[in-house]
């Protein structure tokens, strides 16, 4: 028995019932079932749209790739306003690591949160189409995100943008990744990111959370699949408590300022929670919302909750607060 749908919004149960009952595949999916997920993106038109917020036609996107340590070259989706000019180099970074439990998920079914955020931040997106597991189990994806961020950092000029301020924004599996980024790119020394935007992270491979045995039965997300996304991702017999699989153990001090948001009816809620106490412990500006009467995974469908507007304008506002700091970009119109 799934997690009741009554203590969610009414238009929240239907949309979960219908993803649930639809398109969302089974908790363990067979390679070709995996496949299928990994390609899967949603048309940017209606009815589809309404639910998903849509992209936007002022947000241009490109192509690119980064260098991995491995020789790799890192597959790269560019999200850039198009109200600023090819000219424009005052501009901020913002690279985004997207969801899928480790396994699955593509870059182009994130477009329409990442060209909003393009958009209202008035930032370049840079998206990575890391390397997933079982092929490329861990640490593949943490290298490929390190690496591309890395490099994005390094060479900001080709993208005609200002490294010196820089976040790092991921969800679910990406919010992991995310993360660990952040410890990474701090232990090496100067470190661009002025900001991490976290949602509904999965930071603790341990399984530790209480929230997990509390919802294990939600609808999006249940742990079931948690269990057996974290046993694709994390190589035979590695601890999984070391930081590169579960951030939530790594050292905090001196890590950028953190948005984290979490859903209430999450089985991942937990990790989120605890690790805004961790880092308010460590001394880390953080803001943590706690969305109620929502699921995981609730960002990438705001036209099927209530609070959706206020999620994004909460994650847009923290990621101007800190990339634009003492000025209110223009080009942020509603969209």
């Amino acid at each position: 028995m799934r997690h009741s749908p009554r203590a969610m919004y009414p238009r929240t149960a239907l949309f979960t019932a219908i993803y649930d009952r639809l398109v969302r595949p089974s908790d363990e999916l067979t390679p070709t079932q995996l496949q299928g997920a990994r390609a899967r993106s949603f048309p940017d038109r209606p009815p589809v749209s309404w639910v998903t917020g849509g992209g936007t036609r002022s947000v241009g996107i490109t192509y690119g790739t980064a260098p991995a340590r491995d020789g790799y070259e890192v597959p790269l989706r560019i999200y850039r306003p198009r109200s600023v000019r090819d000219t424009d180099t005052d501009v901020p970074v913002v690279v985004f690591l997207h969801g899928g439990g480790f396994v699955q998920g593509n870059v182009v079914m994130y477009d329409p949160l990442c060209t909003h955020v393009a958009k209202q931040v008035r930032a370049v997106v840079v998206s990575v189409d890391y390397r997933l597991a079982p092929e490329h189990r861990a640490p593949t994806a943490v290298h490929d995100s390190v690496d591309a961020t890395a490099w994005v950092a390094r060479q900001a000029h080709v993208l005609r943008a200002d490294a010196r301020r820089m976040a790092v924004m991921g969800d679910s599996a990406g919010g992991n990744l995310a993360a660990v980024v952040a410890q990474v790119l701090r232990d090496r020394g100067g470190s661009p990111l002025r900001h991490q935007a976290l949602l509904y992270p999965a930071l603790d491979l341990t399984l530790s959370s209480p929230s997990l045995r509390e919802h294990a039965e939600a609808p999006m997300l249940t742990l079931r699949t948690i269990r057996w996304c974290a046993d694709h991702y994390a190589a035979p017999g590695a601890d999984r408590s070391d930081p590169v699989l579960s951030p939530l153990f790594g050292e905090l001090a001196a890590l950028p300022p953190a948005l984290i948001q979490t859903a209430d009816l999450d089985p991942l809620r937990d990790d989120g929670t605890r690790y805004a106490d961790a880092l308010r412990a460590a001394r880390v500006p953080v803001r943590h919302t706690n969305y109620v009467k929502v699921p995981h995974g609730f960002a990438s469908f705001p036209g099927a909750v209530n609070s959706g507007p206020q999620q994004r304008a909460e994650l847009v506002g923290e990621l101007r607060a800190h990339l634009w700091p003492g000025d209110a970009p223009s080009g942020t119109g509603g969209g």
